[in-house]
């Protein structure tokens, strides 16, 4: 195996849960102030028809098959709200809570929870014990978390944008602190497990990619990671990124959590990751469950997203 966070000792089993942009709903009734600037485009594309798109009795589905599942961890990789109103977030962790304590769940924002300068501050006063590395006190990113021989890394891309934009930034700062992180847990020995809401690739479609992509992505191919999930585009993919010195990164989109329209690939889903590790391999599984045309939870779709053996 040539990762830098190479497994040594005793075998060892980690079960990761993660699911994304679950939009929790309904999106309570705003003030007119509450409405003012990219909020307004906002609610009028909910009460167009992307409240019918966001279904909480799918979600509901999901978290339960989450439950029954019974995931070492959960990864949350944002959009847990709409328009960002400070009244969302208490919906949104009413459902957090169902998975779990913030020792068990780890989450990320997206850019619907840092819909305009407003949203974040509100998220942090209830997120914050999801949102912060094991030896912080206060919410900054990224953050790590170690689990067993697992480090959960969370960086945010969450930043408000301008009208019928969905685009996120990382920013040099982070990036920097994330190549140090990466190093670290790698020459440790740790399974580097990286969580952002965008995908850390160039964008499909204007306005919706991560800005600074090329300086994140130089950085895993540098640094490396084992795997990297994320959200945002509400549609299951699986792309390896080819780093310079070491095996290719997984980097792994998932479905919106409560989607009901679209095809296969875009309803409903969640992705379940099967971490096993002994003295010279390495190897990651996933499954994918989700909604079955008749809206049951299925597995959908298992497969080895990266396979590691040391030579000799």
């Amino acid at each position: 195996m040539t990762s830098s966070a190479e497994p040594t000792g005793a075998s060892f089993k980690f079960r990761l849960a993660h699911l994304s942009d679950p939009h929790v709903g309904p999106l309570p009734a705003p003030r007119l102030r509450d409405l003012a600037g990219k909020r307004m485009t906002g609610y009028w594309n909910w009460r167009s028809g992307r409240r019918l798109i966001h279904d909480m009795e799918m979600l509901s589905r999901i978290l339960a098959d989450i439950e029954a599942e019974a995931p070492d961890h959960i990864a949350l990789t944002g959009d847990l709200v709409n328009i960002g109103l400070p009244a969302e977030f208490p919906l949104a962790l009413k459902a957090v809570t169902r998975l779990g304590d913030a020792e068990r769940v780890s989450i990320i924002p997206g850019n619907h929870d840092a819909y305009v300068r407003n949203s974040m501050p509100a998220m942090v006063r209830h997120f914050a014990p999801y949102m912060r590395g094991d030896d912080l006190s206060e919410v900054a990113f990224p953050y790590m978390r170690i689990r067993g021989r697992i480090a959960l890394i969370g960086v945010s891309s969450a930043i408000p944008t301008g009208f019928f934009l969905a685009s996120g930034a990382v920013g040099p700062s982070q990036t920097t602190r994330l190549r140090g992180m990466l190093e670290a847990a790698g020459q440790a020995g740790f399974v580097r497990v990286v969580m952002i809401h965008h995908p850390p690739l160039k964008a499909e479609h204007f306005g919706r990619g991560l800005r600074d992509h090329a300086s994140f992505e130089r950085a895993l191919r540098e640094a490396g990671a084992e795997l990297v999930i994320h959200g945002h585009n509400h549609r299951q993919s699986v792309t390896m990124l080819e780093r310079r010195n070491g095996p290719p990164t997984p980097i792994v989109g998932v479905a919106s959590a409560s989607a009901v329209p679209g095809t296969q690939g875009h309803r409903a889903a969640w992705h379940l990751f099967d971490i096993a590790i002994d003295e010279n391999t390495l190897r990651i599984d996933m499954t994918t469950r989700g909604s079955a045309p008749d809206g049951a939870i299925v597995e959908l779709e298992t497969r080895t997203i990266l396979d590691l053996v040391a030579p000799g």
